[in-house]
């Protein structure tokens, strides 16, 4: 085979195998997430009930989440809602999630990153400075099969409560 020849063929396996796609996500707990819910607490100060559905998406690649509020905004819509994308990457390991709400924009604060455990997402979120500015603790609960979501605001290092939820089955 010619050296050009060669050259080219390598150049294009190469490509190939760097767009191959990852393996469908296999995280339990993940898994334990996907279904529909109930999100019962306080965030911001005030009562709140949201109705949650996760799912597998984009051949298992994404668990997206569809969060909205029961409660309406002056327009007759949901007070609040979310599209949130959770995923697993390999190298390093770790979760990722992005958030998109009716908040708008996509900024280095809507993504965040969790380190593997056992029964807990711990997402932290950062802005384009690398500083924590937001913190969202998913817990699993196997006893009751409920999430916990712990939502903090950082503040120049220091956590503040923003909301505490709990996810039941619905």
């Amino acid at each position: 085979m010619h050296k050009r020849a060669a050259a080219g063929f390598v150049c294009v396996m190469m490509s190939v195998v760097a767009a191959a796609p990852q393996p469908p996500v296999n995280s339990p707990l993940l898994d334990r997430l996907a279904g529909s819910w109930v999100m019962r607490g306080t965030i911001a100060g005030r009562k709140t009930t949201h109705d949650v559905k996760a799912q597998w998406v984009l051949g298992q690649n994404y668990l997206q989440i569809h969060e909205v509020a029961r409660e309406k905004n002056s327009s007759g819509g949901p007070q609040y809602e979310a599209t949130i994308f959770l995923a697993w990457n390999q190298k390093p390991p770790h979760y990722s999630c992005v958030w998109l709400d009716v908040y708008g924009g996509l900024s280095p604060e809507s993504i965040g990153t969790a380190a593997p455990q056992a029964s807990e997402l711990p997402f932290v979120f950062k802005d384009d400075k690398g500083e924590t500015t937001f913190t969202n603790d998913f817990v699993y609960n196997s006893k009751a099969d409920s999430w916990e979501w712990r939502m903090d605001n950082v503040e120049k290092g220091v956590s503040k409560p923003f909301g505490r939820v709990t996810l039941t089955r619905q």
